[in-house]
């Protein structure tokens, strides 16, 4: 069983996995920051000022610190324990979703053209007349041989 859990390990698959989810959780990191430092903001721009990534409904309880003009921030809110509706938290998580999905489309698209022009040959050779072939010249040899006139049969 040891042996098979090294042979699983040492195939390149599991490295490129490997390899992937570290990768993809960089990009993630990266993507949280466009997300979070870059689009909400401007998205907070457009909605007057507001932070979009901590706009919540209170569903029950109370939050300690909100008042008609005034509100804590999502993670207060989270923390005091009252049923909370945090939809930009969900928002700004389909952001992320969709920017990811769109690069790695990207990513798989050039990868997919790689590919065909690995698979293409570069020089399509032009094909070249090479005259007849040996079974062709046989041919016309016999037929010329068995007409009338042509050349004498043997033991003429």
């Amino acid at each position: 069983m040891i042996q098979e859990f090294k042979d699983f390990i040492a195939k390149g698959n599991v490295m490129d996995l490997a390899v992937g989810i570290i990768i993809g959780a960089a990009f993630t990191a990266i993507v949280s920051s466009l997300v979070d430092d870059l689009i909400n903001p401007l998205i907070g721009l457009v909605l007057g000022g507001i932070d979009f990534t901590s706009m919540y409904v209170v569903l029950s309880g109370e939050v300690p610190g909100n008042t008609g003009t005034t509100r804590v921030g999502l993670e207060a809110a989270r923390e005091s324990g009252a049923a909370i509706f945090a939809y930009g938290a969900f928002v700004t998580a389909c952001i992320n979703f969709l920017i990811i999905a769109f690069v790695v489309f990207m990513l798989v698209k050039a990868v997919n053209r790689l590919k065909e022009a690995a698979e293409r040959p570069d020089d399509i050779a032009p094909e070249v007349d090479t005259g007849p072939s040996e079974l062709d010249v046989l041919l016309q040899i016999r037929d010329s041989l068995n007409r009338p006139g042509g050349a004498a049969t043997p033991g003429e």
